[in-house]
């Protein structure tokens, strides 16, 4: 037995005189060697970048005069002029805007007055309801907004000159704008 302890015991002597391997004085050769590896095996002929030949275009092009160009046509009905009818469309907005601005004054009220009621009380009820008149005059504005909204893509298309269009929508977009912010805030006070 005491061979046997005495012979692991100069093992271990023999491993404690040994330098400790560390990992960068292994993984520097081990490096070294995976990247002669990589290094010139090949023949050095790779294949070329250019283009070849399937893949030249061939033929000519002729453009086409704009005259020759068949764009359909968008019909838009309305009568009258485009000025008439973008009156009438701005008309129907203000209109619309005037009924929701003289319904604001009874919304609040009864928004107020549900700020803190449960769901489903009668406060709540009776501001959704109120809501829901400003909503159907808002609608009515957005109904005009979507008829010069189709007039600005039919003259587009056209490739016609729709600054009158533009014009007329700009005032409708800031009816609506001002609409539903009025409503976010009501929105607001009832939740």
């Amino acid at each position: 037995m005491r061979i046997f302890g005495s012979s692991l015991a100069r093992l271990d002597a023999r491993a404690m005189a040994m330098p400790m391997i560390d990992r960068k004085t292994f993984l520097i050769p081990l490096a070294l060697v995976a990247l002669a590896g990589c290094a010139g095996t090949g023949t050095g002929k790779y294949p070329s970048l250019a283009i070849r030949d399937i893949e030249r275009v061939q033929g000519t092009f002729e453009p086409v005069a704009t005259e020759q160009l068949d764009v359909p046509r968008v019909e838009v009905t309305y009568s009258g002029s485009l000025q008439e009818r973008l009156s009438a469309l701005v008309g129907q907005a203000e209109e619309a805007h005037r009924v929701f601005t003289a319904a604001v004054p009874e919304a609040e009220q009864r928004a107020s007055a549900a700020n803190d009621a449960e769901i489903g009380s009668e406060a709540w009820a009776s501001a959704q309801v109120a809501l829901a008149g400003l909503d159907s005059a808002r609608s009515e504005v957005a109904a005009a907004l979507g008829d010069l909204d189709i007039l600005h893509a039919a003259g587009a298309v056209q490739a016609e000159d729709v600054s009158a269009i533009d014009a007329a929508r700009g005032k409708v977009i800031a009816l609506v704008n001002i609409e539903d912010a009025t409503l976010e805030r009501l929105r607001d006070r009832v939740r």
